[in-house]
C-alpha cells in the first residue's frame, strides 16, 4: 500500500507547458502530480495568451516571472536558474507534442506528454532516440493504468487463470459528441476534428488509444497480427476524422479481438469496457465500476474482486491507496501514473536500470505503439476497411 511516503529527497521541480484555464485535462495532470508531494509546480507556459496564462499560473501560486509566454523562453529561461525545472508536462494539442517535446529533452528535461505521443511513427521514434541520448524518461498520459484492479487483470492472465486467450472485446464510447454543438461550445473540442492540430484521427487517437494501452499492459505477451478498421463520421463536418469506429483484430497466438470507440454513442456514460476471453475463464472491468473486477470460471458461479482486499495480487496492492470499502477513481489512476513516472525519473538519473526495469509505466516504447495503432487504423480505412498487416 502505498501512504505517501517521499520516494526522493526532495518534490521534483515540474513544468507545465498547456493546460491552462481552458484545458479539458490541465486539471487531472495537476491532481496526479501534485498528490503526494513528488512535483512541485514552479513554473509554466500555460496558455496560447500570454497574460491570460500569467493570470492563470499566478492563481496556482507559480510566481509571477515563471509564467512564461512559451514553451521556448520557459526552456531557455529556466535553464539560466540553479533551480530550474527538472520535468515538464506537454498537455497541449496533438499536433504540437513533437516539437515541445523534442524542444525539451534537447533542453535536458525528462517529458510527461498526453497522448497520442506524435502524429507518425517516425516521429516517435526520433523522439526515443532522443531520449536516449540525453539519458532521460519520456512517459505518456494513458491515465486509466493507474488502477490497481488493472494490474490484477495483468496478475491474474500471467498467472494462465484464464487458460489460452481466445477472445477481446474492447469499448470506449461516449455521446458527449453526439451533435455538432460541441465544437461550437468548445475550443478544446473544435481542435480535435483539425486534422492539421488533431493528427489522422479523432476518436481513434483520443479515446480508442486509452483502451488499446491498457490490452497492452493487461496482456503484453498478446500482439496483434493483423487489423482491420471501418471508420465513420456521422457528423459529416468532421470528415475527414472519424466520430466513430470499429476495429477487428487478428492476434499472433489466433487470438481474435473487437473494438468499438465513439463519441456519438447517445446518451452512454459507460465510457470503457474490457473483456478478456480464455479457454477457462474470463475477466471483465468497467470504469464505471472501476474497484470491481468480475472474474468468470466456466461451470462456476462468478466471482467479483473488489479493489483494496488482501486477497489481491501485490502488484495490485503495491499502489492502494485508500483501503478496501473507500472508492478510489480517476484522480487516484493519474496520481499512479505520475506516481510511477517519478519512479522511473529518480532511478534513471541514479542510473539504476534494475529498479528502472521493474517499474510498469506508459512509457515511450507505449507511445510508439499507440502512433502506430492508429497508424494501422487508419491505413486500413482509408483502404476500404481491408486487413492490413500490423506493422
Amino acid at each position: 500500500m502505498f501512504n505517501g511516503e517521499r520516494i526522493a529527497e526532495r518534490p521534483l521541480r515540474w513544468g507545465m507547458v498547456g493546460g491552462g484555464r481552458t484545458s479539458g485535462v490541465g486539471y487531472k495532470h495537476r491532481t496526479g502530480a501534485q498528490r503526494d508531494n513528488i512535483y512541485q509546480l514552479v513554473a509554466g507556459a500555460f496558455d496560447v495568451d500570454p497574460e491570460r496564462g500569467r493570470e492563470f499560473g499566478v492563481n496556482l501560486g507559480v510566481a509571477p516571472e515563471r509564467c512564461y509566454k512559451d514553451y521556448k523562453e520557459m526552456f531557455a529561461e529556466e535553464a539560466k536558474r540553479e533551480d530550474g525545472i527538472e520535468v515538464v508536462t506537454i498537455a497541449t494539442p496533438n499536433g504540437t507534442h513533437y516539437e515541445i517535446t523534442m524542444a525539451a529533452l534537447e533542453a535536458g528535461l525528462h517529458v510527461i506528454c498526453e497522448k497520442p505521443l506524435t502524429f507518425t511513427v517516425k516521429e516517435a521514434e526520433e523522439i526515443k532516440v532522443k531520449a536516449e541520448e540525453k539519458g532521460k524518461i519520456v512517459g505518456v498520459t494513458y491515465g486509466y493504468a493507474g488502477y490497481p484492479i488493472i494490474s490484477q487483470m495483468r496478475s491474474m492472465i500471467e498467472q494462465g487463470l484464464l487458460g489460452e486467450i481466445r477472445m477481446v472485446d474492447l469499448r470506449y464510447t461516449h455521446g458527449f459528441n453526439a451533435t455538432d454543438d460541441a465544437e461550437k461550445k468548445s475550443g478544446a473540442q473544435s481542435w480535435r476534428i483539425d486534422p492539421k492540430v488533431a493528427g489522422p484521427s479523432f476518436v481513434l487517437g483520443d479515446l480508442s488509444t486509452h483502451t488499446y494501452y491498457l490490452s497492452q499492459f493487461i496482456m503484453p505477451q498478446m500482439k496483434i497480427k493483423q487489423l482491420l478498421c471501418d471508420r465513420q463520421s456521422f457528423i459529416s463536418s468532421r470528415a475527414p476524422l472519424e466520430d466513430n469506429a470499429y476495429v477487428l483484430m487478428r492476434y499472433e497466438n489466433g487470438a481474435v479481438g473487437r473494438l468499438w470507440t465513439s463519441s456519438v454513442n447517445a446518451g452512454s456514460m459507460e465510457a470503457q469496457v474490457i473483456r478478456i476471453v480464455g479457454s477457462k475463464a474470463s475477466l471483465e472491468w468497467r470504469d464505471t465500476s472501476c474497484n470491481e473486477l468480475i472474474y468468470e470460471v466456466q461451470g462456476k458461479p462468478a466471482q467479483v474482486f473488489v479493489r483494496g482486499n488482501d486477497y489481491l495480487d501485490d502488484s495490485a496492492l503495491e499502489y492502494e491507496r485508500l483501503g478496501a470499502l473507500h472508492q478510489e477513481g480517476l484522480s487516484d489512476s493519474w496520481a499512479n501514473i505520475y506516481l510511477k513516472i517519478a519512479q522511473a525519473i529518480v532511478a534513471k538519473e541514479k542510473n539504476d536500470e534494475v529498479a528502472l526495469s521493474k517499474i510498469t509505466y506508459p512509457d515511450i516504447n507505449a507511445g510508439i505503439d499507440g502512433v502506430r495503432w492508429v497508424e494501422n487504423c487508419v491505413r486500413s480505412a482509408e483502404s476500404g476497411a481491408v486487413w492490413v498487416d500490423f506493422e
